[in-house]
């Protein structure tokens, strides 16, 4: 600690320096901590200088101490834009290889009801694969899809501009780390990109939360055989919900024995066919065994998820109880002369993950608890 004077015009000042010294980057660097200026009240008040006058003056050159330089705040950014990048990336290649948590139940749960001898093989089976992907670090299915974020982004979340770039870059290097199947071929070109990047691709929902600085990111991996069944319709208006149903259970059945079941379901009910196709991807990011907000569309999942059961599809199409994890609804409110309907569809390997992130960089794993990245 030393204490100095300098002059400023013609009256002294006097103040103290600390000194720090911080460790970075395997540097030390010796910068002004704090400081405090003292002056006489009379002079000040005779010159009727502003509060910040004392600190001016100590920014001038301290021949002592010289100011080292500090970091500016695009250096900052740049910092803070590879550690949230470099989180995604691990996030990513994570969630490959790990189902989360709900899921896991589900498939304890639901391989215990089994009764046929094949249908027990398939689950023994599933849970074998996953043990594999374990020891050998790998992904639980070949078929690691096309990546998909959905993003609920605080509106005062530091990175918010950045992040599509941050989510691209994420996606590339988890495809080279994990490593992720090369699944973006561009539309007419034909051609795969190699990264799992390309034309709006990884694919990015967006939701901004007013009066926040955190972002909860779901991530998605989907796969060709779980895309398949997804289709969508705007019904007549006399089909009513019973249209709705009959969709549902038609696109199951037609197509839900090559999507690898069994499945969660999700369900999309809106005026337009864009608004349903939406919502009912957005379904899947929902636990399984979670419930409509309305008490009708709770009603309405179990009824849809009770007779999907009894068509006995089974796991893996072989046949047996439970055909589905369950079925998520989520709706917006329609135009009266028409209801639209959208069904996608997740297989037993369901490679979703949420992860919420804070301003520091500090994160909770949502989906897979415990777990650090």
């Amino acid at each position: 600690m030393l204490q100095s004077t300098l002059a400023y015009n013609s009256n002294p000042i006097n103040f103290i320096d600390y000194r720090v010294f911080d460790l970075y980057k395997e540097a030390s660097y010796t910068f002004f901590q704090r400081f405090k200026a003292k002056t006489l009240l009379s002079q000040l008040s005779k010159k009727k200088r502003s509060k910040n006058s004392a600190g001016d003056a100590c920014d001038r050159s301290n021949p002592i101490f010289p100011r080292p330089p500090l970091e500016t705040p695009s250096m900052q950014k740049e910092e803070l834009k590879d550690q949230f990048t470099d989180l995604l990336s691990k996030f990513t290649t994570y969630f490959g290889k790990y189902l989360p948590d709900d899921v896991m139940e589900s498939l304890k749960t639901l391989s215990s009801k089994q009764q046929s001898e094949i249908s027990k093989i398939i689950y023994d089976v599933m849970f074998d694969d996953m043990d594999l992907a374990k020891k050998r670090n790998v992904s639980i299915c070949q078929d690691t899809g096309v990546i998909q974020y959905f993003v609920k982004c605080g509106a005062n979340f530091p990175l918010l501009g950045d992040l599509e770039s941050c989510l691209r870059e994420a996606t590339k290097r988890a495809t080279k780390n994990a490593p992720l199947r090369h699944n973006a071929v561009e539309i007419f070109d034909e051609r795969n990109s190699g990264d799992n990047t390309g034309v709006r691709i990884p694919w990015i929902d967006w939701q901004i939360e007013p009066d926040s600085d955190s972002i909860e990111i779901y991530a998605y991996m989907a796969g060709g055989g779980c895309s398949l069944p997804g289709a969508a319709k705007v019904l007549m208006p006399l089909e009513g919900y019973e249209g709705v149903v009959k969709f549902v259970f038609d696109i199951l059945c037609d197509r839900g024995v090559n999507a690898c079941p069994p499945l969660l379901v999700g369900v999309g009910i809106a005026g337009s066919i864009d608004v349903a196709s939406t919502l009912s991807k957005r379904a899947l990011m929902r636990p399984v065994g979670s419930h409509n907000s309305n008490r009708v569309g709770a009603e309405f999942e179990k009824l849809l998820s009770d007779g999907l059961n009894e068509i006995n599809i089974g796991p893996g199409g072989f046949t047996g109880t439970d055909s589905v994890m369950g079925v998520n609804v989520e709706q917006a409110a329609r135009h009266p002369s028409c209801i639209a309907v959208a069904v996608s569809v997740g297989c037993w390997a369901h490679r979703r993950a949420l992860i919420r992130i804070h301003p520091d960089m500090s994160y909770e794993f949502l989906s897979h608890k415990g777990v650090v990245l």
